[in-house]
């Protein structure tokens, strides 16, 4: 999506309608500093608020998303192509948190397995050294359950039988056998525990 041409398609129809940042902003229960940077392209407006904005500037969510007022004859096809757009964003940003979270399991494992190595090899008084350990594992629980929590909100798992594509719940991850992103686990459409991949698309 074009913050920058969103942005000022905002601007534009707030204007058309005689209406402030702030007045907006009182309309849809935020700030007028939300306003302002959705204007100035720094943000997008969140979905849960696209709606109630589209109404009061008097626009679709479609022409929002494409930044400018759509024609009938190519409302069908402006549709379209603001749907892949959103489908690539959401793919890209799906991309950055596993990679987020191939960075913290990395992080996390090697600072667990120095700090318990200085801690066995360092670290003389038994008091101290139970402390120190204690402190390694719950910074590793904290990692590694970071770690599943954007795994399991990041893209999809493919059932090997059927195919179909979900998102379990945190339960289902954290529990599940697995070989790195692979875990098997009870498909919610074919019912059968598979070997299900993660998925981006």
């Amino acid at each position: 999506m074009d913050q920058i041409k969103i942005g000022k398609f905002i601007a534009e129809c707030r204007k058309k309608n005689n209406l402030t940042q702030m007045q907006l902003a009182e309309k849809l229960n935020i700030t007028d500093r939300a306003i302002s940077k959705w204007e100035n392209g720094k943000a997008m407006p969140d979905s849960s608020i696209m709606i109630d904005l589209c109404n009061e500037l008097k626009i679709s969510v479609n022409e929002l998303l494409s930044g400018e007022m759509i024609k009938m004859e190519n409302y069908d096809k402006k549709a379209e192509e603001n749907f892949i757009k959103l489908q690539k964003e959401k793919e890209d940003s799906n991309k950055r948190l596993l990679f987020t979270e191939t960075i913290i399991g990395t992080i996390t494992t090697v600072s667990f397995l120095v700090m318990i190595f200085l801690t066995i090899f360092s670290i003389e008084n038994i008091v101290w050294k139970t402390i120190a350990i204690i402190i390694g594992i719950i910074i590793f629980i904290i990692g590694i359950g970071t770690c599943l929590l954007i795994e399991q909100k990041a893209g999809y798992y493919e059932c090997n039988n059927c195919k179909h594509k979900y998102i379990p719940n945190y339960k289902q991850v954290l529990f599940a056998m697995h070989s790195g992103r692979t875990r098997y686990m009870r498909c919610p459409k074919c019912h059968k525990k598979t070997w299900n991949k993660k998925v981006i698309k």
